[in-house]
């Protein structure tokens, strides 16, 4: 158990590279997936467009919404959109840096899959055969098609064992004019997408440097906010069962001692140290109304500075502190109001 801890532990600290390898592999497995992937074009005119064309946007949609699944910010990003406001206002700057920090890890694994299929043409070629230009290709002037049957005979370039318009247009003539488009969109897409990617890693901090600093870091902020606040909420509920597991037992054992006439047992000592961490929180309605309280009204983001002692010669008993702090009963009473 405390091996897996350990682990957890890393990958919490190392989380944006684990998502970066999370990303990458996902890069692999959907260029595998698509190796692997049998296509089969219908070779039908009403049926091969849909298809090519939902092998092509259908997976990297999927994959896109992928990459968002495994994401652990993203409930964090939902949260931070739909809590009350409160006493902490709201930068839409900050929620703009972590939506498009999530969907450029996001935008990798799709971009491969929509590179790799059109290099490999086959998607292309099934969806646009029946748009080859047979005028400058083939023979247009065949007399045995019409209009309806040539279209039923070019539905049929990707399928080469029913394939039976060789006097209209050569099958390889076909393919190969649809795999040169396929591949030209494909480099295209792909010097697209790498020139996009150097602007927005680049460029962009160049323009907004004062802007990105501030939202990358109270990104981080509210990330490393959430995690210290789980982490004392597991803290406080460790400490509160164990208070009450030996509550519970202290008291059958002092029923035991009345029953039997046996002294009781000594309470242990790292009860007290338990009772230390539930920080004045030791039943379960204040501890709900705590938990309401941080989600309606978090506390903005103020530090009381500490109070300087009166006594030396260096302050003066004038000086009064910046900030007055707000007692914690008069913050929950206004965020059971809000």
């Amino acid at each position: 158990m405390d091996k897996f801890r350990m682990i957890f532990q890393f990958l919490q600290s190392n989380q944006e590279s684990f998502m970066n390898g999370i990303c990458g592999i996902m890069a692999l497995a959907s260029a595998q997936m698509y190796s692997a992937f049998d296509f089969n074009c219908p070779c039908l005119p009403h049926y091969n467009l849909a298809y090519g064309l939902g092998i092509l946007l259908v997976p990297p949609f999927i994959l896109f919404l992928l990459g968002f699944v495994l994401n652990n910010n993203v409930s964090m990003l939902a949260e931070e959109w739909r809590r009350p406001r409160g006493q902490r206002g709201k930068d839409p700057a900050v929620l703009r840096y972590m939506f498009c920090s999530m969907a450029q890890r996001a935008m990798i694994a799709p971009v491969v899959w929509v590179s790799v299929t059109l290099l490999d043409g086959k998607c292309i070629t099934c969806a646009f055969c029946t748009s080859v230009p047979v005028e400058t290709l083939g023979n247009a002037s065949h007399p045995g098609f019409s209009q309806g049957e040539m279209k039923r005979v070019l539905a049929r370039i990707p399928c080469k064992d029913i394939y039976d318009g060789q006097e209209l247009i050569a099958n390889e003539v076909a393919v190969r004019y649809l795999r040169c488009i396929s591949q030209a969109l494909g480099w295209c897409f792909v010097l697209l997408m790498t020139t996009l990617a150097f602007l927005v890693r680049s460029l962009r901090p160049c323009f907004t440097q004062a802007a990105f600093l501030k939202s990358r870091y109270w990104s981080h902020y509210i990330d490393i906010e959430r995690k210290l606040f789980d982490e004392t909420c597991a803290e406080h509920a460790r400490s509160f069962a164990k208070v009450c597991i030996q509550q519970f037992f202290e008291g059958m054992s002092t029923d035991l001692a009345a029953a039997r006439c046996h002294p009781p047992r000594k309470a242990p000592a790292d009860a007290g140290e338990a009772a230390e961490k539930l920080l004045g929180i030791t039943d379960q309605g204040t501890m709900n109304t705590a938990l309401k309280s941080w989600h309606r009204c978090k506390p903005p983001l103020h530090l009381h500075p500490p109070a300087l002692p009166s006594s030396n010669g260096w302050a003066g008993k004038e000086q009064s502190p910046t900030h007055t702090p707000v007692p914690r009963r008069e913050m929950a009473a206004y965020c059971s109001q809000v």
